[in-house]
């Protein structure tokens, strides 16, 4: 039988002390019962097998975009793990045949991660922070210094279920830093465990999604098998699907919306492949609300031409072209906002339009409200970049990629390196620094 998994970390949420009636009420909604000893793994609901043969576990995990991903690729998502809570309940509420994990990773046992999962896994995923890490600046203990790092953490977690993939996922500024000093030290590691590396930068404009948002990947591979990054299937040129734009995702069938108004029905049929896509299984809008806002703020994005920034200080605060690509989808710091205007109407966009510029499919239920929305789908990987990685590597796992055409210990983000950094040098100067 599977079950549901919490992990209650140290200093995070202890049952004893716990007042929270909103994290009670979520609990017994999906049939825990709280239990008494904070420092072990709270079991509870019953859970869906899923027939796949190949196993997914997503470390670090959002509200599931790599899961997403994955799923659609053929993989079982085993388990979720993270430490934002709103992000865990919305992952839960979407991969309902998946544990989860919320804590701090640093509090998580491997003897706790094993007893989770199943005893051969095919890849671990995370999108985990790197850039404190250094292979130089740790003893060499197997990964279990104190002292170590949440990209460490990650090796120890790998190193305890001995996945055949392992997946790293980050902002693609990352890999510019010293000249892409920080890929090689993740690369190390990854080498240190007995794995073959390669990493890229991928833009996720290139496999469907309508938003440009770069992102550098790092693969580890166990000896004997293939791995080749996938090619883009969107942009300009011979073979290549047109890229989908803002308009193709959000205007024809969804509802338009004044201040504050929410709508769960959709205007009319889907009016193109992108949003037939969209909504495969689903059977009515969610997250379709818009931002309530001053009329200050209407008239200004009612005044502002789409593609020009709606602000004079924040040129990055664009309101969207229909017939242009979205700009990278953030999170928004500590008190998210709106962002990005809508391209046809004067407001902010809803959770739904955010998650469908995201290529998360309209069945998927954000919770929490617009700004957790806000914060969730910005944070997220969009799930058909994550398709496009997870088919490469199933074809990798499955020995269909032609070691001939491999990439393992050739291509690497070093060699991108210096041209990432120019191209961040101009957006800096535009005022488009890519931060999410």
């Amino acid at each position: 039988m599977k079950h549901l998994f919490v992990l209650v970390a140290k200093g995070l949420f202890n049952f004893r002390h716990l007042h929270s009636s909103t994290w009670k009420n979520w609990l017994n909604q999906v049939g825990l019962q709280l239990a008494q000893n904070v420092q072990s793994i709270i079991q509870g609901a019953e859970k869906v097998p899923q027939k796949s043969e190949l196993i997914h576990v997503d470390l670090f995990c959002g509200p599931g975009g790599f899961a997403t991903g994955f799923e659609w690729a053929g993989f079982n998502t085993v388990l979720g793990m993270d430490i934002h809570e709103p992000s865990l309940k919305t992952f839960s509420e979407n991969h309902k045949s998946a544990k989860i994990v919320l804590g701090d990773i640093r509090e998580l046992s491997s003897r706790d991660l094993k007893s989770l999962v199943p005893k051969k896994i095919d890849v671990l995923s995370a999108g985990v922070p790197c850039e404190g890490f250094s292979m130089a600046n740790r003893n060499r203990t197997k990964f279990t210094d104190e002292r170590n790092f949440l990209f460490v953490e990650f090796l120890r977690m790998a190193e305890a279920i001995k996945p055949k993939v392992l997946l790293v996922e980050n902002v693609a500024n990352f890999a510019r830093h010293d000249d892409g000093f920080f890929g090689k030290e993740v690369e190390a590691g990854m080498k240190e465990l007995g794995y073959n590396t390669t990493s890229t930068v991928l833009n996720a404009c290139d496999f469907g999604v309508p938003q440009r948002r770069r992102r550098v990947m790092f693969i580890g591979i166990l000896p004997g098998y293939s791995f080749k990054w996938p090619t883009p299937t969107h942009g300009v040129g011979l073979g290549l699907k047109p890229f989908v734009t803002v308009g193709d995702a959000l205007l024809g069938d969804l509802p338009e919306l004044n201040s504050n108004e929410f709508s769960d029905e959709y205007l009319g049929p889907p009016t193109n492949e992108y949003q037939k896509f969209m909504r495969k299984g689903s059977k009515k809008l969610l997250n379709h609300q818009a931002p309530n806002h001053p009329k200050a703020t209407i008239k200004r994005i009612a005044d502002t031409k789409p593609g020009e920034p709606m602000y004079e200080s924040y040129k990055q605060r664009i309101r969207l072209h229909k017939d242009n690509l979205s700009p990278t989808i953030v999170s928004g710091g500590i008190r998210p906002q709106f962002a990005y205007g809508h391209p046809t109407q004067p407001r902010g966009m809803s959770i739904r339009e955010r998650a469908r510029l995201m290529s998360f499919p309209d069945r998927y239920n954000f919770l929490g409200g617009i700004v957790q929305g806000r914060v969730q789908t910005g944070d997220a990987v969009p799930p058909l970049l994550a398709l496009a990685v997870a088919s490469s590597i199933r074809d990798a796992l499955d020995k269909v990629t032609n070691p001939a055409d491999s990439d393992l210990g050739s291509v690497h983000i070093t060699s991108v390196a210096k041209k990432l950094k120019e191209e961040a040098d101009v957006q800096l100067t535009l005022g488009f620094e890519e931060s999410a």
